[in-house]
């Protein structure tokens, strides 16, 4: 069985929604690898610079990218270099519309390899079809 290696772009004001991927995840039966970068477990980079050359390390061991696309994503430039670096690498982007939400943010929706909504089922699909 294939392990998925996955980066889970979110915001850390937002990690309800990083958390239930995660737990989403850990009660499938896909085997999968964490490179995202959870407030509990941050990197190590005293300024934004060696950020963004941790975060790119980070999404280089990545098979896909799993952007959460609630609209607070419009607002954060970390999430936008995120998107950018995972375009830039050619990695599959997955996007995660949250829950009621009927909008998501032009640039994730423009960059998105596909978008699926906020169940366990679509997203897990949507790793197996795209994280390669």
């Amino acid at each position: 069985m294939a392990t998925y290696n996955l980066f889970i772009s979110h915001a850390w004001h937002r990690n309800e929604h990083y958390n239930r991927i995660v737990e989403w995840l850990d009660n499938s039966i896909i085997l999968w690898r964490n490179y995202s970068v959870p407030e509990h477990d941050p990197l190590d980079a005293n300024n934004a610079s060696k950020l963004k050359a941790a975060l790119t390390e980070q999404i280089r061991h990545a098979s896909a990218v799993i952007i959460l696309a609630g609209m607070y994503a419009n607002y954060s430039g970390w999430i936008d270099y995120e998107i950018d670096e995972a375009v830039r690498m050619g990695k599959p982007i997955i996007a995660v519309e949250p829950w009621g939400q009927e909008r998501i943010p032009y640039k994730i929706s423009s960059c998105a390899t596909v978008i699926v909504g906020w169940n366990s089922s679509s997203v897990i699909n949507a790793i197996r079809m795209y994280a390669c």
